[in-house]
This record gives structure tokens, sequence and C-alpha cells, in this order.
């Protein structure tokens, strides 16, 4: 027995391990034992031609083998035949015509070699000695190469030695031959014999290699057929057909084939399969399932708060635009002993109006009614206005603020660039060390313009790292104090850069600052235009004609007080009808119309502006409102409507009527 089949000690043959489990039954508990390291394996071909290979070429070596040695075999015993025949008839004759010769019997000799021919074994034949007698009978063929000869001597025998005739000085018989016996065979018959033996043994052969062929044709028909049903069924079940089989059973009796156990262990394996993607699948719509109720809970709850931020915004922005109105009225009455109280009223009504913009700008981004003015833009005059903006608060604070824009340009929105950057330098003065440096630098990327805000504070731990672009959250203000921001100010970057279809990457470490960056289109900066902000001459707003709408009488009395002392004409009216009544009169032409969104009763704000439009078109119509809900931003936005939030700053509405009265000037 080879020593090469049996496993080594201490270990089992990986058949005897399979063989070992029961059938129909699957062993799960049981871990799977590691394959031992082999080399790669290389086959070529396909198992057909190999086991055309394994049967025909044996068979065809062996049918070559022994019909060459029958064949060979064959054309020896037809030679020595041939030859034995011949060498016979040429010695009967040479033991017929010694006495002949020796006498010089010529007629006797003739009637020998005729009695030779008549034979039929032999053509021709020749009788000679050296004293001169020469005898022939059979024609003389002019080819001799269809002839082959054969000899005899010719002795005398024992009772020639007694005859009184015998010559001087002859010597017994049999010492001295006394002439010599020719024969002559066609080898016609004896070539054609040869060549249908050589015919028939390759006849014989190829037989034997067809036979082989075919047989070995069935064989390997019998064994891919299977193998290639089951390898069709391995390739469904990598696509995911769990449900195709092979359909390999066996049909005998005696013994199990291997390839059926293949098959069988095959289709238990689909099912194994089929029965898994099918408790996968309906985990998955289960899974699938609970999820889509948390996502529909969770858009609710997102509407929900949306719904809540908008009402909010709403009802607080009214007083809170009030309160501006008024604070700003007694501003400049205030004794000196009432105006630190009043201005810290300010400063926390513009800090809550802050808020609520900050609010206002998620809403809109949320709402995704902020369509980008996509233009080039020049970093060099970007960074410089960005750097007239904070270059106090960098004084201030001891921070060098460091700019590298390279001359580049890019394809972007200038005023969202702006309040990205402004935003991320805000934050990395605010949490740079005295003495620091932030560095807002622009590089050209693959992918277009890469820019950086670098700051070498105390940077951010990668805990945080993940969440700082989330609403109200705060690595370092756990106290929330408001002069150190809302935690509004990332969330809205993130958005605008969604926006602008690019995304903000942060990388920090602790105590190694922290790198803020985002990659927009490249663009020639001799085609950039900067982006300049108009430049207005102030201009009093004395005699300024201007038409209030609201429905809030604290409102109303705030305005009417501060369009007082701007110089200004105010009315203040309560509801639509009334604005409306006013518009279609021809005694009075406004300048400006700041009208409120939800007045009493059924009334619309923008139904007021519609109507100042058509009646004083060269009025300029301004929407006043709290509300910020989605809806309302973009029925506003759809409208064309020129909308100032609540609460709205006194130096916002005095430049904005400035710029009216600019504008109606020129």
């Amino acid at each position: 027995m080879s020593t090469a089949a049996q496993p080594s000690e201490g270990t089992l043959p990986a058949v005897a391990a399979v063989d070992a489990v029961p059938s129909g039954t699957v062993p799960e508990a049981a871990p799977a034992p590691s394959p031992p390291p082999t080399h790669t394996l290389i086959v070529r071909g396909n198992l057909q031609n190999d086991l055309f290979r394994l049967g025909v070429v044996p068979c065809a070596a062996v049918a070559l083998a022994l019909t060459g040695w029958f064949t060979h075999s064959r054309l020896q015993t037809l030679e020595a035949a041939f030859d034995a025949e011949g060498q016979a008839v040429a010695r009967q004759v040479a033991a017929m015509s010694d006495l002949s010769l020796y006498a010089g019997d010529l007629p006797a000799l003739q009637n020998v070699a005729n009695a030779a021919l008549r034979g039929g074994q032999v053509t021709r034949v020749e009788i000679s000695n050296s004293a001169g007698v020469f005898v022939t009978a059979g024609p003389k063929t002019t080819s001799l190469a269809r002839l082959r000869m054969f000899t005899s001597p010719v002795t005398l025998r024992e009772a020639s030695r007694a005859s009184a005739f015998a010559p001087a000085g002859s010597t017994a018989a049999g010492d001295t031959p006394i002439g010599l016996v020719q024969t002559f065979r066609d080898t016609t018959a004896y070539t054609r014999e040869r060549s249908r033996s050589l015919i028939a043994g390759i006849g014989i052969a190829m037989v034997a290699l067809i036979a082989a062929w075919a047989s070995v044709r069935h064989m390997a028909r019998t064994v891919a057929r299977p193998l290639r049903r089951v390898s069709r069924t391995v390739a469904a079940l990598e696509t995911g057909q769990f449900d195709v089989r092979c359909g390999v059973v066996e049909g005998g009796t005696r013994g199990t084939h291997e390839l059926a156990v293949l098959a069988h262990d095959i289709d238990r394996l689909a099912e194994r399969l089929q029965h898994n993607r099918q408790v996968s699948e309906e985990r998955v719509r289960e899974a699938t399932a609970v999820a889509l109720q948390r996502m529909a809970e969770a858009e609710q709850a997102a509407l929900s708060r949306a719904r809540f931020l908008a009402a909010a915004s709403h009802d607080l922005r009214q007083p809170l635009h009030a309160m501006g109105l008024f604070i700003d009225g007694l501003l400049p009455g205030a004794t000196p002993a009432q105006r630190p109280a009043v201005l810290r009223l300010q400063e926390s009504t513009e800090f809550m109006g802050v808020l609520l913009d900050d609010l206002l700008e998620i809403s809109r981004l949320d709402a995704q009614v902020l369509t980008p003015a996509i233009a080039k833009v020049s970093l060099d005059a970007l960074f410089d206005q960005i750097d007239a903006q904070h270059a106090a608060a960098a004084a201030e604070a001891r921070v060098r603020l460091r700019w590298s824009d390279r001359g580049l340009a890019v394809r972007t929105d200038a005023a969202m660039l702006r309040r990205i950057v402004g935003n991320l330098v805000s934050n990395a003065l605010r949490h740079a060390p005295e003495g620091g440096t932030v560095l807002v630098a622009a590089r050209r990327c693959a992918a277009g313009v890469r820019i950086e805000v670098r700051d070498n504070g105390v940077g951010i731990a990668p805990i945080h790292q993940g969440r700082i672009f989330e609403e109200f959250y705060q690595v370092a203000n756990t106290e929330r104090d408001r002069r150190r921001g809302f935690g509004l100010g990332l969330a809205i970057c993130a958005r605008i850069a969604t926006l602008l279809g690019t995304r903000i990457t942060v990388r920090s470490a602790l105590q190694a600052g922290s790198t803020f960056a985002f990659t927009l289109p490249a663009a020639r900066a001799a085609d950039a235009v900067p982006p300049e902000p108009p430049q207005f001459a102030p201009t009093p707003l004395a005699g300024l004609r201007c038409l209030v709408v609201d429905d809030d009488p604290a409102i109303l009395d705030g305005t009417r007080t501060l369009l007082a002392q701007w110089g200004c004409q105010a009315e203040c009216v309560t509801t639509g009808a009334e604005a409306i009544a006013r518009l279609a009169g021809d005694d009075v032409r406004y300048d400006a119309v700041l009208c409120d969104l939800q007045l009493a009763g059924d009334d619309d704000g923008v139904d007021v502006l519609d109507a100042a439009k058509r009646l004083q078109p060269d009025a300029l119509a301004v929407l006043v409102s709290g509300a910020t809900g989605p809806e309302v931003l973009q029925r506003l936005r759809q409208g064309g409507v020129m909308l100032l939030t609540k609460p709205v700053a006194p130096a916002k509405l005095r430049a904005l009527l400035t710029t009216r009265r600019q504008v109606h000037a020129s």
C-alpha cells in the first residue's frame, strides 16, 4: 500500500471527517478545521479534454502497438513462407537433376525443369554446370524487379559413387557440387498479400481507435454533464438564484455515485441558502418597517419642530421688533442715569435678534428657498472684504490674521462664500490664543481650489469633531455664554457649503490647532469680477412718506416714533383694506410701504404689497414679518417679495430707506 495516501499520526483524513457526519444532518456547533497550507494548483483545458487524453491516448498506444506487432508477425510469416517455398523448389530440382547433369542428359534435365514449372510455384528454372551445360524452362522476364531468385547446388547422391561412369578424380558425394540450380519466383502475389496485410492491420488499428474514441467520448459526456450541471448551479447560487437545483440523481442500485453525492450536497447547500435568504428578507422587511416608522416619526418631529420654530419665531419677533423700535426711540432722549440701562436693553435685544436671525437662516437653508448666484469670484477682493470685517476683532484679541489668496478665483456665490469664510474666521479668532495666528489660505488642488482656515488654538478632541456642525453644539461653552455665540455658525456654514456643492472638512488635534477646509471649482482670475458692496452716500430721510401696515398697536407706535425721529412722514393703518384704500387715492404718493404678513382677520400682507405694486409702482414695497416657516419663505421667494425679518434692526431699516431715497433721487 502506498504510504502517500496514509494520514499522518495524530490526524484524521478529511474524507473520513466528512463521512463521519450522518446523512441529512449538518454539524453546526463543531468548528471547521483550518485547511493545511497548499501551493497553487494550475489546471488548463477542461475535464472533457482531460478524459479524452486519459482514455484515447492509452488505447491508441496499445492498439497501435498490438496492430504493429501482429502486422509485423504476419509479414514475417509471409516472407518466410515465400522464401521457404522458393528454396524448396530449388532443392527439389537440384536433387532430381544430379544424375542427368552428371551424365549430361539434356532432355532429362529439360523434363525436370518443365516439371518444376508445372507445379506453379516458380516462373523460371535454370540448371547449369561448369562444363557448359545450361538448361532453362519458363519465359525470360525482362523485369527482374518482380522476381526473386533461389539457388541450390547440385551434388551426387550416394548411389552414384559406384557408377562405372564416374569420371576419374571424382570425390565422395556431397563434397563438391557438380552444378547449380536457380529458380525464380514472381513476387507480385506476395506483394499483393503483403499490402492486404498492412491494410488490414491499419484498418484494425483505426477501428480500435474509433471504438476507443467513442467509448471515451461517451464516458466523458457521462462525467462532464453532471459536472456542468453542478457548475451552472453554483454559478446561479453566486448570482443569488437560490431556487435552482442540480437535478442529478443516482440511477443504479449498487453503491453511491460520487457525482450524485456532490450534486446532492450542492442541492442541500442551495436549500440552506434559500432558507437563510428567506429569513434574512423577513428580518430586512421587519427592520425596514421599523426604520420607515422611525423615519416617519422623525419627519413628523422635524415638521413639528419647524412649525414650532415658525410659530415661536413669529410670536417672539413681534414684541422684540416693537421693543427694538421703542429702545431706539428712547435712546436719544435718555438721561445719563438711564442710558446704561437702555444700552443694556439694546444689547439684549440685539442678541435675541441675532439668535432669531440664525434660526431663520437655518430654516431658509432647510427649506431650500435660497438659490446661489454662481459667478466668477476673485479671492483677493473677497479676502480683503472679510479682513476689513474682522481686523478690529483680531486686533482686540491680539491675534495675527493672515491671508494668502495666490491670485486665484473660484466659481461660486460671493455672498455665501463670504458668509462661510467669515463664520470660520470668527470662530478661529474666538479660539486662537493671545499672540496666535489665524491663516486663511487658498491653493490649487485636483478638484479645483481648496480654501483653508487654520488656527493654532487648543484644537478639538476627536470625540467632538463629528458633532461640531450640529445646531447649538459648543465644545468650550458649557455655561452657554451668549457673548461666545449660540453654536449655530458651523451648522449654517455646513448647510451653505452643501448648497454650493461642497463639504467642510475638519482636521484637528488637542493643543495642535484646527484646520477647516472646503473645495470650490476654479476659475480664471482675469475673468473674475471683484464682489464690491454697493456704496451710497448718507442721505437725509426728511420728507420721506411711508405707509406702515400692522395690526399690533405697539409696533405701530414704535415705528411711527422712530420714523418721526428720522424726519419721515409715517401713516399707520391696521387693516389691509384701509391700506389699499390709501394706496388707491390720488392725493398721496408714498415712497415706501412697510406691511406685516399676518394682519387682523383674513387680511394678507402679500395682497397689500401686490396692490401697492399695481397702484403705486414707484413705492418701495417691503414685507416686515416674523414668520420663518419653510412654506412662507418659499411663497415669498416665488412672489419676489422683499422681506425684512422681525426684529428689524433700526440701522437695517434706515439703510433700506436711505437706499430707496438715493435711488429715487438719482
